[in-house]
């Protein structure tokens, strides 16, 4: 068993990469999103970036820097099947999945106006914003010395494989492969 854990900036293709490891290599998905999400609409609070970010931060600070992602975890070891974890949004989250063995890094970057416009395209419930707003909650979630709130700075920079995805679909799966095979693990 594996677990590749999906890290990276918003709109860079993390989604995409996961539906390769679904659709093409047979992988279990388990998002750390959807699990934020159900807490967001447990508490009757609207479903939008800032909801998002607040609610992971009071979990992590109420239970462990890595908390969302340790309980995601215990799902993914007790299917017995190979399995990606996306989004990994902090260092404690990382050095948590590390520990447990058999786990891979990959993160995902493209340039900003390519990702806002995938972004727009999507449409999610947390995508409805402008390019500044954009930027501002990616500078917010960039670098902090809080372990309870996102770092993806230092995330991507402890990531075994950083995809640079400013390309089609198939260059993304392609270079995945082609990353991985460098360092000697197959999927």
């Amino acid at each position: 068993m594996v677990i590749i854990g999906i890290t990276g900036t918003l709109g860079a293709g993390k989604g995409t990469l996961v539906d390769y490891l679904i659709n093409e290599q047979g992988f279990v998905h388990y998002s750390a999103r959807e699990f934020i999400v159900n807490e967001i609409t447990h508490r009757g609070l609207e479903v939008n970036r800032d909801s998002m970010t607040s609610v992971a931060n009071e979990l992590r600070a109420m239970h462990s820097p890595a908390y969302v992602i340790e309980e995601l975890y215990r799902l993914a070891f007790s299917s017995g099947k190979n399995a990606v974890i996306e989004s990994i949004r902090t260092p404690g989250e990382i050095e948590f999945l590390k520990k447990q063995g058999n786990f891979i890094l990959v993160a995902v970057d493209a340039d900003p106006q390519t990702r806002y416009n995938r972004i727009a395209l999507r449409a999610s419930e947390t995508d409805h914003v402008s390019y500044e707003t954009f930027t501002s909650n990616e500078n917010r979630e960039f670098s902090t010395t809080d372990p309870n709130k996102q770092n993806l700075g230092k995330c991507i920079a402890m990531a075994d494989i950083v995809l640079n995805n400013n390309g089609t679909v198939e260059e993304l799966y392609t270079s995945f492969v082609e990353e991985m095979k460098k360092k000697g693990w197959s999927v």
